[in-house]
């Protein structure tokens, strides 16, 4: 990526001048980001079993070391993957050579991923049998098992939220095997990703944290979908009822957001998305986008989210910090437009303050709580998961660090049932974060002026003004609940408020 921004700029010179070019990405936060990416993949992979030798070689009946490298030479290694021929194989023992004249015994542990291709039952051609081209990788404890290549991919990107800075970016499994950068190139459904877009728009139409929403079957006709008869349903096939709208993400009620993106209208979020850098173009107005039918990269994705760590502008992305000739001179220096100085206000701070809270809480008790294995308080963040486990996605932040990861096939197929953005997506990110969050102090997160902290009635979401109970929650001053009614948003003449009332259950 740094090279191929550089040649635009100064062509052949790239190469002639000596230049130095100093990026903005941390050594140690690309190497955990790396080591996550692929311990995730991996162990995915591992859930899906094993799928057989990648090939065979014809040997013949006498075996030296010039005929292995020769049936290994079109084959190389992956980092850890090593390749290696197999010279004689048993279900409980397998020998193998591999490159540069070690020949090793794998048995027990280190047969049992690939068992099921061991043994005469087995289909000749995804058999472990002599001449087959395998992947062998040591273990924790240094020995040696049998694995292989996996067939999905993945991206993992972070930045500053601050100023847009990316600290780290893996663009797929491996570079040398697959050069498509998926971070910067690969469109994909974000799934429930994107609700916290959507969920952003309401509260700027007088939506709160605490309004009720129904959570309640749904239909809709081809003309109102502008495709397919629809009857969207919620993951785990439940409907809950009635519950507030943070609930509802951090549950990830799809027909509650459904019913949101209804009442405030597919053509106004189209137009509202734009604020955090979306293209309106990829993301149709229709009700389906508040599933997250539209398309993104994954480093739309993080400069997205960028807006809700930072309390509400948009910084782009940037990977080149400065460029030097060889006698130490600058040619370039990056001038990042920041958060607070520069950069575009694009959402109400108080807007990006409880969307950051409502995240808080996604980690705390919802669709991504095992990120509180990490042991900090101020982690924030969103799963995504698109229709037939496709895609899987974790979105999440502090106030210093945005990082995305995603998971999927480069020709879209299913992950596998139950293959969520917690399950397949999330792990790789908390690999990434753990390491790359050490030692840096919790930040604590203040309301910005204008916010008001209520207590209200978790079924009802009305105010509570005296005695105990209740839970608090965060409101804009102009929108709080009312004590006794039903909060009524879009009741302030942009829409009938029986309408939306309508919709809304």
């Amino acid at each position: 990526m740094v090279r191929q921004a550089v040649f635009e700029r100064y062509k052949d010179e790239t190469y002639t001048r000596g230049i130095r070019i100093y990026t903005t990405l941390s050594a140690r936060h690309q190497e955990a980001a790396y080591t996550a990416l692929r311990r995730g993949v991996h162990e995915y992979d591992r859930r899906h079993g094993y799928r057989g030798p990648e090939g065979y070689a014809e040997l013949p009946p006498k075996l030296n070391d010039e005929v292995l490298e020769e049936a290994l030479q079109d084959v190389s290694d992956n980092d850890d993957l090593l390749a290696a021929v197999v010279t004689e194989a048993s279900p409980k023992l397998v020998k193998v050579y591999r490159r540069g004249g070690e020949s090793l015994e794998i048995s027990e542990e280190g047969l049992r991923f690939a068992a099921r291709m061991l043994g005469d039952k087995v289909n000749a051609n995804q058999r472990i049998r002599r001449g087959a081209i395998v992947r062998i990788q040591q273990d924790d404890k240094g020995r040696w098992q049998i694995t292989q290549l996996p067939a999905v991919e993945s991206a993992l990107v972070s930045v500053d939220p601050r100023d847009g800075a990316i600290r780290a970016l893996v663009g797929g499994f491996d570079f040398n095997r697959n050069q498509y950068n998926h971070v910067t190139q690969a469109l994909r459904q974000p799934g429930s990703s994107f609700k916290p877009f959507i969920y952003s728009a309401a509260l700027e139409k007088g939506f709160t944290a605490a309004t009720i929403i129904n959570d309640a079957p749904l239909t809709f006709s081809s003309t109102q979908t502008g495709s397919e008869p629809w009857e969207p349903k919620n993951y785990d096939g439940k409907f809950e009822g009635p519950m507030r709208l943070r609930t509802a993400l951090v549950k990830s009620k799809n027909l509650v957001s459904v019913r949101i993106l209804q009442a405030i209208s597919p053509q106004y979020a189209q137009d509202y998305i734009s604020r955090f850098g979306f293209d309106p173009k990829m993301h149709p107005p229709y009700l389906t986008m508040a599933l997250g039918a539209g398309n993104v990269t994954p480093m739309q994705m993080a400069q997205a989210y960028s807006v809700f760590a930072n309390g509400g502008y948009r910084v782009p992305p940037y990977f080149i910090d400065r460029v030097e000739d060889n006698r130490g001179n600058v040619l370039l220096q990056a001038k990042p437009q920041r958060a607070g100085d520069g950069a575009d206000r694009v959402i109400d701070g108080r807007n990006a303050f409880i969307m950051q809270s409502i995240m808080r809480d996604v980690v705390r008790m919802g669709t991504a709580a095992r990120a509180m294995k990490l042991g900090r308080g101020d982690l924030a963040g969103k799963t995504g998961t698109t229709n037939d486990f496709i895609d899987a996605w974790f979105c999440g932040f502090n106030s210093s660090l945005v990082a995305v990861a995603w998971i999927g096939f480069d020709q879209p197929q299913t992950l596998g049932r139950n293959e969520t953005g917690g399950t397949a997506a999330l792990p790789i990110w908390m690999g990434y974060m753990g390491p790359a969050l050490k030692g840096v102090p919790e930040t604590p997160v203040t309301p910005p002026p204008g916010v008001v902290a209520l207590r209200v009635s978790p079924e009802t979401g009305m105010r509570i003004t005296d005695g105990e109970g209740g839970v608090v929650d965060y409101f804009y001053q102009e929108f709080v609940p009312p004590e006794g009614g039903s909060a009524n948003p879009l009741g302030n003449g942009e829409r009938p408020a029986e309408e939306v009332r309508n919709q809304l259950f």
